[in-house]
C-alpha cells in the first residue's frame, strides 16, 4: 500500500484548522509484534494555546507540557485517572502550544479506549509523526462532514472556554 503519510506541515497550522482537517485521516499503528492497524479518526478536540483557559498549556510550560510548545506533528501523550494515555497531536508553529486530543477512532469511542486500543504509554510522549516507525497519520482523499459540539470534561475552565464548539464529530 502506498504511503500517504501527513506530513510534519500539515499539523504546523492553527489548531481550529487542523482539527476539523483530522477527520477521516487514517491513524496508523504498527504494534510491537509487527501488526499494523489503520483506523479512521472519528472525534477530535481542539486545545489552543492562544488563552485558552482548557488548554493543559495555559498555565505555561512544565515538565509535562514541554512538547506542547515544540512545531506541529509530535505526538503529546499523557496519563489521566492513572489508568488511561490519551493521544494529542501537536499543531501550530514553535510556542504556539495547542493540540488535538483525538477522542474517537473507527470502531473506538472515546480517548481513553483510544488509547488502550492503540496500547499507548508515556514512550510516545514527543514522538514524531513524520518519522515514527510506531504511529503515524495517512492521508484519506474523502473530504469529511461533520458537527460540531462543546469539548468534554472541561468545566473547571469557565463557561466561556468550556462552551467553545472545539469538539469535532465525522457524520458520515
Amino acid at each position: 500500500m502506498k504511503n500517504n503519510r501527513l506530513p510534519n506541515e500539515f499539523f504546523q497550522r492553527d489548531v481550529l484548522q487542523v482539527a476539523p482537517d483530522m477527520l477521516g485521516k487514517i491513524l496508523v499503528r504498527k504494534f510491537s509484534d509487527g501488526t499494523i492497524e489503520r483506523f479512521a479518526i472519528t472525534e477530535v478536540e481542539a486545545y489552543s494555546g492562544n488563552g485558552d483557559r482548557a488548554c493543559h498549556a495555559s498555565r505555561g510550560k512544565t515538565s509535562r507540557t514541554e512538547v506542547m510548545f515544540r512545531e506541529g506533528g509530535l505526538v503529546y501523550v499523557y496519563l489521566v485517572y492513572g489508568i488511561h494515555w490519551l493521544l494529542n497531536i501537536v499543531t501550530g508553529k514553535q510556542g504556539d502550544a495547542s493540540a488535538v486530543l483525538v477522542r474517537g477512532i473507527e470502531g473506538v469511542p472515546g480517548p481513553g479506549r483510544v488509547g488502550k486500543k492503540l496500547q499507548l504509554n508515556k514512550s510516545f510522549y514527543g514522538e514524531d509523526l513524520a518519522d515514527s516507525t510506531r504511529i503515524w497519520i495517512e492521508d484519506a482523499d474523502n473530504k469529511e462532514q461533520y458537527k460540531t459540539a462543546p469539548r468534554v470534561g472541561v468545566d473547571y475552565a469557565g463557561k466561556h472556554w468550556a462552551s467553545k464548539p472545539w469538539r469535532f464529530i465525522l457524520t458520515d
